[in-house]
């Protein structure tokens, strides 16, 4: 509602907005945090940690998806270029060579995640259980 004045001869409106309510507001919220921020003591995140795995494998299988999403295998130090279709069937060979035998999928950083995805979902429809993402880690 507008305030109104009479000056002499007729009434006119104010239209200002009147801002003392509002700063007394404001600086009263300032002090409440001022007062309330050094209360507050900084928590602490509980982040998870790599685990020791109960025993390392025996056999490690790598399989490298190049920047062209071609596939290569590596067991011990041979490697072959295989398909999407034949990778199952090499691990599982080479499974059946060692029993205790992870995958590792490494994959070059320009490759779509969807190749690695394709990789991961071939091996796990083969009955594959232990497969990995290999890391690097920036010095």
């Amino acid at each position: 509602m507008a305030a109104v004045v009479s000056r002499g001869r007729g009434r006119r409106t104010i239209n200002e907005i009147n801002m003392v309510p509002f700063i007394d507001v404001m600086l009263v919220l300032l002090i409440i945090f001022m007062v309330t921020a050094p209360l507050i003591a900084p928590s602490m995140i509980n982040l998870p940690s790599v685990g020791k795995a109960a025993g390392q494998p025996d056999q490690v299988i790598q399989i490298v998806i190049g920047k062209d999403e071609s596939l290569q295998i590596k067991i011990k130090d041979k490697t072959t270029g295989t398909g999407l279709k034949e990778i199952s069937d090499l691990v599982k060979q080479a499974q059946t060579a060692v029993p205790d035998t992870a995958v590792v999928i490494s994959a070059d950083k320009a490759v779509k995640y969807e190749a690695v995805v394709r990789v991961m979902d071939t091996l796990q429809r083969a009955g594959i259980a232990r497969i990995g993402l290999s890391v690097q880690l920036a010095p």
